[in-house]
Order: structure tokens, then C-alpha cells, then sequence
């Protein structure tokens, strides 16, 4: 809802954005509002319980002026606004100052080297410099207000102006000298997403999958489990509907290994330096196979029989098939290195030793822990932790559940844990989340599909105990109602005074939290944060101890499967460097990518979605629900590309 609306003074940010604007569109989040124009400054999340008026602007850097409001999503680049306002602010100038014709002149030339890309270390600093000296000496309201947009900025979305300068990078997508197109962009891999759209349109589905495979060496397992954050930034949106990215992906893979695609040869130089992997999951074996690459001896130790981390136990097989995991492993082990099966650190062999016996080491051993939730009665038989049932079931040691399930939580854990009890004996499968539906941090359509499975979602109920006398009867939760905002932007669940609500259970599935077990290393060896995740080097993800590296879910806490894939990617390289190497990672021979013979002519094409299985015989199996594309329906969706990165 946009237009003039008056408002009372003291009305909280949040109420004006999303009680009387509406919210913000298309499933975006809210990142930032500008208040004041030009001269204003910005707002983020944190700030959303915070009431308008003169003071608590100024003091949050940002003025009321004549009480414009602009409302930014997660596409807005926080440092094109900066430069976007600067700009402005210079063509209203009067040059009767100095401090504000040519400071404000100086601070420009900066925001546009760095939006171009040649941004210099110590730039944030004379933007800071400058702003600051500008709003001390220039003579008017113009100048004295006109660094708020750059000041406010820096001071809330530093992030964004040291990724612009030190890798060339916008998150946003908007500054076109540092991307090709959005939604490679967007991949945390990098992975060349028009290249290999324009291979499949052009009946290229085996070039497809090794050019996607110079990026992410999981490309089966990708286009079935990614969250795909490149098809949030699709510009085919603005037309109609994005591309189904993540289902042409699975389709180039599923082609591929069909007809046997071999994959590249293992490097036929080796470096004579060794690396030890901790951990067979997507992050370890990602850093692993571009290490083989290069010609390092790599062994991968990983404690379970099976590789793949939370592939393996974490994911059930109805949207990943075993079949697909073991032959992306198996490619991978083809690279050259070997995986130590039933061998955990700390138990078979002392991380000691192991720092000894190798030149670097990689620690990415994931969130594999469920966390307690420490309610009374948590103990009582027929009480499941998440991560605990989704590996029993995965690795076939049999836990089976009948009558009424409540699954607690709202992640992606919490649904595979519904949908696979229902598959697993269950009459009756609840999920019980204490915020609004909307703000489940689950997969919207991993919602639906569980939705249309007969999985039954409560909202805004919060478990306080579980009841039962010889195993768990009942589940007793505090109706909760969401009012403010927490610093994430989400509506904040508060407790409805003396308003319970009871469950009558057979068992319960708790899904809320995972952590990192490392028996292996001592708290006062290496630096670890209060969450038990390490402290490591953001550019080289090295920990506290010399030659001992960490990425994944270790470093990032529970995370989608593309960001543990690109740490270990970047990882690879960072271990290169260190072992005396340049770094430059081996991705194999040159693809070459099709060139359009017409450009798209931006008519309506409704996107192609894959068929589903039908709920009812879902819940009967394991068989995989997802169905993916003929030829034919691929090549018709891969053509609705509108190939952004052609420009």
C-alpha cells in the first residue's frame, strides 16, 4: 500500500510497514527504509520496534525531513542507495560552501569507483572521514544533512561496501560491473546458471551438467534438495514466473547419468602434500574433490558407513534418492582421494596425531547433534529428537510410530521429520510452531507439499511440557501471539497469559535446534563462539590453530546445503594457497555456451512445474515425489531464459 497516509507520532516502523503498507511484496524481506529523502538515512530490521518521531531518528543517524518513507527488500543494494542519494545531493548543491559542493563531490567519486568494482582499501574510512568533516562544516541544512544516506549505510550495512571492495561483490545483484546475471549472482557457488540453461535449451543436457559441475560437484543432489536462492533473483519474475532453475539442473544431471557421462580424469601431477578432511558430508567432500583436483593426496574421515552428512541421514529419501547420493560420492572419490569409513577423531585417531600425519587440515563435520530443549517430561519414552529419528530411519535401524505424532519446530528438519512419520506408521502427524506460518524458515514448498500429505500445522502454540505417566501422552503448549519484532524482522512471539492448550500424543518429534559435536578438540586450543561453532579468518576460513581450516555448518550454524558447498570450495582454494600453491582452483576444460539466434521477446511464457506424485500414494513409500521434466517440457522451460548475463 503505497501513497500519503497520515500517521500518529510515536508509531512504531514495523506498523507503518506492514500494518498500514501492506508488508513488503512477492514474499520479499524487509531490509531497510531511507526516512527524510535525500538527506535522510536508513533504517534496518533491528530498528522495526522503533517509534517515529524527530529524536529517535536523529539519534539513529536519520531525520524525519518532510516524512517520505522508502521501504527497501533484500534486492536493494545498500551502497548503490548511498550513491543513488549522494548523486542527488550533488545536483541540489549550491556551491556557496565548500565543505558541501566539494566534499559531497569527493564522497561521489568514491560510491561510484566502488559500485564499479575499483573500490581501494581505506575508502570506507574517507567516506567516513568525509561525511563527518561535511556535516560539522557546511553552511546549510542541505549540507550539514546530506552524508546521512552514506553515514547510516556504512554504520548498518558495513558488509556490503567491504564486499564491493575486496571481492567485487553485490549481493543485491544491482551494480552491473560486478556480475553477470542475478541469479548466478545469487548462487553462493557461483555456478554459470545461463550457461547451463542455454546448453539444456539447445538439447545440451550432458554439456549442461559439466559445466554446472565446475562450480558444484553436486549437481543431482542439488536439483532436488537446494533451497535455490538464484531463483528468488530471476528477472523472468518481472515478465511472469522465474525459471525452474533447481528441476533443470536435476534434469541435466539425471541425463548425464543416464548415459554415463564420464567424469574429468584425476590430475595426473601430484603436489606431494597431503590434506585431511574431517567429515564426508556436502562441505568436506566439495574442499575434497577440488583439492584432488589439484593433485593432493586427500583422506576424508567420516564416522558413519555412508557418505554425505546430513545427505545421507538428514534428508529422507523421498527427496533424495540413496541411488543418486552414492553415484555423486562415487564421481567425487574418481577425482583421486579416499574416505575412511567408521573412523571418527578423537576415538580411532587423536586430532593430535592427525595434525601430524597431514599438512592442513579441514574440519566439516556439520551440525549433526539435535539440541535439547530442556522441558520437563523431555525424557519421557516416546520423546524423539529430530536429527536422531531422520537417521534411524535413513539408515534403516527401524523406528517405527503409530497414533498421533507432534513434530516441534518449524525448519526444514521439523518437515522431513512429519512427512517421513507419516510414511513411517503414523495416523496423525502435528506440527507445532510458536510463530506465524509465515515465518517458518522451512522451504514454502516443503510446507505444502507436507500440507497436502495431511501433516496438520498449528501456529503460534509453544510447548512448556510433555505429560505422560509410563511414556509421553500429551503435550501441554502456551498460546503464543506475535506482537513487535524481533532483530531478524520476524513477528516476535509473546506468551498469551493463562491461555494453554493440550495435545493428546503418542509420540513427539523435537526439530527446534542442531550443534556441532567436537569431542576431538579442546576449548582451550582453538577459539569457538558460545554456540560451539569456530571462530575462523572470513577470508580464508582458517581457525585459530595454524593449517587447520573450517567451513559448513561447523562455522555457520544449521545452513542450506549450496552455502557448506561453496565454503568448501573456497576452502580448497585457501588450502592451496597455504601448501605454497596460487590458489586457482582446476574446474576442467573450457564449455562453450550457446549464443541465442534471436533475442527473447519478453512475451508471457507461464513457468513449467514438474509433476508431483499424487499425496495419497506419497505417503504409502519412499518413492521419490518430485518427478522432473521430459526433454521436450525441459527444453520448452530452459528457453524462457531471458540470458541477463548478455549485455
Amino acid at each position: 500500500n503505497t501513497g500519503i497516509v497520515e500517521v500518529p507520532m510515536g508509531i512504531t516502523l514495523g506498523e507503518i510497514i506492514y500494518d498500514i503498507g501492506g508488508g513488503v511484496p512477492h514474499g520479499k524481506r524487509f531490509k531497510s527504509a531511507q526516512t527524510g529523502g535525500p538527506s535522510g538515512g536508513c533504517l534496518t530490521r533491528e530498528q522495526l520496534n522503533t517509534p517515529i518521531d524527530y529524536q529517535s531518528l536523529v539519534e539513529l543517524g536519520a531525520i524525519m525531513g518532510s516524512g517520505g518513507l522508502i521501504c527497501m527488500d533484500e534486492d536493494t543494494c545498500m551502497v548503490d542507495v548511498a550513491r543513488f542519494f549522494m548523486e542527488f545531493v550533488q545536483e541540489e548543491s549550491c556551491g556557496l560552501c565548500v565543505a558541501c559542493r566539494l566534499g559531497t563531490r569527493r564522497m561521489l567519486d568514491i560510491l561510484n569507483r566502488i559500485v564499479r568494482g575499483e573500490g581501494q582499501e581505506g575508502d570506507v574510512e574517507r567516506l567516513i572521514e568525509l561525511g563527518e568533516t561535511v556535516k560539522d562544516t557546511a553552511l546549510c541544512g542541505l549540507g550539514q544533512t546530506a552524508p546521512n544516506p552514506v553515514l547510516s549505510t556504512i554504520r548498518y550495512f558495513r558488509e556490503e561496501y567491504d564486499e564491493h571492495i575486496r571481492h567485487k561483490y553485490c549481493r543485491a545483484g544491482v551494480c552491473q560491473d560486478l556480475f553477470l546475471s542475478p541469479c548466478e549472482n545469487a548462487c553462493p557457488a557461483g555456478v554459470n546458471v545461463p550457461g547451463y540453461l542455454a546448453l539444456i535449451a539447445a538439447g545440451k543436457p550432458e554439456d549442461a551438467y559439466r559445466l554446472i559441475r565446475q562450480e558444484n560437484p553436486f549437481p543431482a543432489i542439488c536439483g532436488r534438495v537446494c533451497t535455490h536462492p538464484c531463483e528468488s533473483r530471476c528477472r523472468r519474475a518481472q515478465l511472469d514466473d522465474p525459471l525452474s532453475i533447481c528441476d533443470l539442473k536435476r534434469y541435466a544431471s539425471d541425463v548425464a547419468m543416464a548415459f554415463g557421462v564420464p567424469p574429468e580424469d584425476p590430475a595426473s601431477t601430484r603436489r606431494g602434500k597431503s590434506v585431511a578432511i574431517i567429515g564426508a558430508g556436502p562441505s568436506g567432500l566439495t574442499c575434497a574433490y577440488y583439492l584432488g583436483r589439484l593433485g593432493y593426496d586427500v583422506t576424508v574421515f567420516e564416522t558413519e558407513s555412508v557418505a554425505g552428512g546430513m545427505l545421507a541421514f538428514g534428508i529422507p529419501e523421498y527427496r533424495l534418492p540413496k541411488a543418486v547420493l552414492q553415484r555423486e560420492v562415487e564421481a567425487i572419490e574418481q577425482a583421486g582421494i579416499r574416505i575412511r569409513y567408521g573412523t571418527e577423531i578423537g576415538r580411532d585417531l587423536s586430532f593430535e596425531t592427525l595434525r601430524t600425519l597431514y599438512d592442513a587440515v579441514y574440519i566439516a563435520t556439520g551440525t549433526q547433534r539435535s539440541r535439547r530443549i530442556g522441558l520437563e517430561g523431555e525424557d519421557l519414552p516416546g520423546v524423539h529428537h529430530g536429527l536422531d529419528y531422520l537417521r534411524d530411519v535413513n539408515l534403516g535401524r527401524g523406528v517405527r510410530l503409530a497414533g498421533t505424532v507432534a513434530v516441534i519446530g518449524g525448519g526444514s528438519t521439523a518437515m522431513d521429520a512429519a512427512r517421513v512419520a507419516l510414511r513411517n506408521g503414523a495416523d496423525e502427524v502435528l506440527v507445532l510452531y510458536r510463530r506465524n506460518l509465515e515465518d517458518m524458515p522451512a522451504d514454502l514448498r516443503e510446507i505444502r507439499e507436507a500440507v497436502e500429505e495431511g501433516v496438520r500445522i498449528h501456529e503460534r502454540v509453544s510447548p512448556v511440557r510433555f505429560e505422560g505417566d509410563s511414556r509421553v501422552e500429551r503435550v501441554v503448549c502456551q498460546r503464543m501471539e506475535c506482537v513487535g519484532f524481533d532483530k531478524e524482522g520476524r513477528r516476535r512471539p509473546v506468551p498469551v497469559e493463562g491461555d494453554l492448550a493440550t495435545f493428546s500424543v503418542d509420540a513427539v518429534i523435537l526439530a527446534v535446534s542442531q550443534y556441532s559435536d567436537l569431542p576431538f578438540v579442546r576449548p582451550d586450543e582453538v577459539e569457538l563462539t558460545s554456540w560451539g561453532t569456530f571462530v575462523v579468518d572470513p577470508e580464508t576460513h582458517q581457525t585459530s590453530l595454524p593449517g587447520v581450516f573450517a567451513g559448513g555448518d561447523v562455522v555457520r550454524g544449521a545452513d542450506i546445503v549450496i552455502t557448506a558447498i561453496a565454503d568448501g570450495k573456497h576452502v580448497a582454494s585457501s588450502i592451496d594457497r597455504y601448501l605454497g600453491g596460487s590458489g586457482e582452483l582446476d574446474k576442467g576444460k573450457k564449455i562453450d555456451i550457446p549464443v541465442p539466434a534471436e533475442e527473447t521477446d519478453g512475451s508471457e511464457r507461464p513457468r513449467l512445474v514438474p509433476d508431483n506424485l499424487d499425496p495419497k500414494s506419497r505417503v504409502e513409500g519412499f518413492r521419490e515425489v518430485r518427478q522432473g521434466y521430459r526433454a521436450i517440457e525441459a527444453v520448452y522451460e530452459a528457453g524462457r531464459c531471458l540470458r541477463c548475463d548478455r549485455r
